[in-house]
């Protein structure tokens, strides 16, 4: 069966997404937050630090932002589906504890010749204001899905500085990462279960794409923000290449302000995280 084209632009049924303050801790270790040192990131990871106040990591955003259940694109199998891209905007940081309510739409189906590139937004806001707190885009590449003949989609002039890089930021990811990760939310076996990685051609499971951003977003957030969530307002990104769990990743940062560009390469130079860009306000 193709790709449902009929389901862009349809929005989903309004979904109320809660969160504890033990969910936000959980989602911090999951994305690296302490190791190494149980002593870094206290805010990030505990809620009872003497003098510490419990903060959320801004990347904790994406995960509030999904809707569960959206709208069936197609049947495919979900061993060629792999996340392509993923953005978001902060409209103020996210508190220990609370809720959203989320509605979400594909905004474009694209036609890649080997595969398709299915891209959706969400949007959270208040459920008391209605007021606008997370704005989430990303898109999925779907092996074998493409040839139908449609627009191959927009451009993107992103491109590296002729300078080196401002900052360089090296974290090691756990070989237990992916199974620590999981836990908030996504059971995808492609992290967990050998087979099905085998089905996808990886000789094992490989970690979270979200995980992979959400150590990036650490680095960002803690060498461009004063590891101050009020001050990061908008990430994005494209993966280019699986992590597997036990590798390093190192974020090299192009600073102008603002805004910033990055990318995220493991040990041997291979780009995992491509065509970042950054928002992080000023003190």
């Amino acid at each position: 069966m193709p790709l449902d084209h009929n389901a862009i632009g349809v929005e989903s049924a309004p979904y109320e997404r809660s969160w504890t303050s033990k969910d936000a801790l959980l989602y911090a270790v999951g994305v690296g937050a302490g190791a190494g040192d149980p002593l870094n990131e206290l805010a990030f990871t505990t809620e009872n630090s003497s003098r510490v106040e419990q903060r959320v990591l801004p990347t904790y955003a994406v995960l509030l932002s999904q809707v569960p259940g959206a709208r069936r694109i197609g049947d495919f199998d979900p061993a060629m589906l792999v996340h392509a891209e993923q953005a978001f905007e902060l409209r103020r940081p996210l508190p220990a504890e609370g809720s959203v309510r989320v509605t979400s739409k594909v905004t474009g189906i694209y036609d890649k010749g080997s595969g398709a590139l299915v891209v959706s937004e969400a949007t959270a806001v208040d459920p008391a204001t209605g007021e606008p707190v997370i704005t989430s885009r990303g898109s999925a590449f779907i092996r074998g899905e493409g040839g139908f003949g449609g627009d191959r989609g927009p451009r993107d002039d992103w491109a590296v500085p002729d300078r080196a890089p401002d900052h360089r930021v090296t974290y090691l990811t756990r070989p237990e990462q992916a199974l620590v990760y999981r836990l908030s939310g996504d059971r995808n076996p492609l992290h967990s279960d050998p087979e099905f990685a085998a089905r996808a051609g990886f000789e094992r499971p490989i970690l979270h794409g979200l995980c992979t951003y959400g150590v990036t977003g650490r680095a960002l957030l803690h060498t461009l923000a004063g590891s101050d969530p009020a001050r990061f307002a908008a990430m994005s990104g494209r993966f280019s290449s699986p992590v597997v769990p036990g590798e390093s990743l190192t974020v090299s940062i192009w600073a102008d302000g603002d805004a910033a560009l990055f990318r995220t390469t493991k040990e041997d130079g291979t780009v995992v995280i491509d065509r970042g860009r950054a928002t992080c306000l000023a003190a």
